[in-house]
């Protein structure tokens, strides 16, 4: 009877340790990927202390980013924007996409789901009054057939002169 807990509970050890190890090859692999995007940043102005915060993402081929509104089952990460407070800045609105975007049925995905793939901007309308810097941090995820990456969080600064 000691022979056979014993191998129970080895067997148990050996598939804990190989669930982890699969785990951390998956991370590592999605280390070793690399951030597929290019973010880079553009004010725009619309007139007398009006803006647009302009956050433009190029993707290497064959990756996409989900839509504001993905669709889907729920699952997708939306990419999200974080502005720090400030005296001097109003938004007016929502962070708006533009791009080619596309409507699809996904493999394991429940009902359509909208992308981008290539590239989109993200616009966000300002009212600022002077000088400011304007930061924060923005969210996303990117995918291509095969896996998704884990979300990201970079910072960004805009500033109006």
């Amino acid at each position: 009877m000691f022979n056979i807990y014993l191998m129970n509970r080895m067997n148990i050890f050996k598939t804990a340790l190989l669930v982890l190890l699969l785990v951390c090859a998956g991370g590592a692999y999605a280390q070793i990927i690399g951030d597929p995007t290019t973010w880079t940043y553009e004010v725009k102005q619309k007139g007398v202390d009006k803006y647009d915060l302009v956050f433009h993402l190029s993707l290497k081929p064959g990756w996409h980013i989900w839509s504001l509104h993905p669709g889907g089952d729920g699952l997708q990460i939306a990419p999200s924007f974080v502005f720090t407070d400030s005296a001097t800045l109003h938004r007016n609105g929502k962070v708006k996409e533009t791009g080619k975007p596309q409507v699809k049925v996904m493999e394991g995905i429940d009902g359509k789901v909208t992308l981008f793939a290539d590239k989109v901007d993200y616009v966000q309308s300002v009212t600022v009054k002077g000088k400011a810097k304007i930061s924060g941090t923005h969210l996303y995820q990117v995918c291509n057939e095969t896996i998704c990456l884990p979300p990201k969080t970079k910072d960004f600064v805009f500033d109006i002169k």
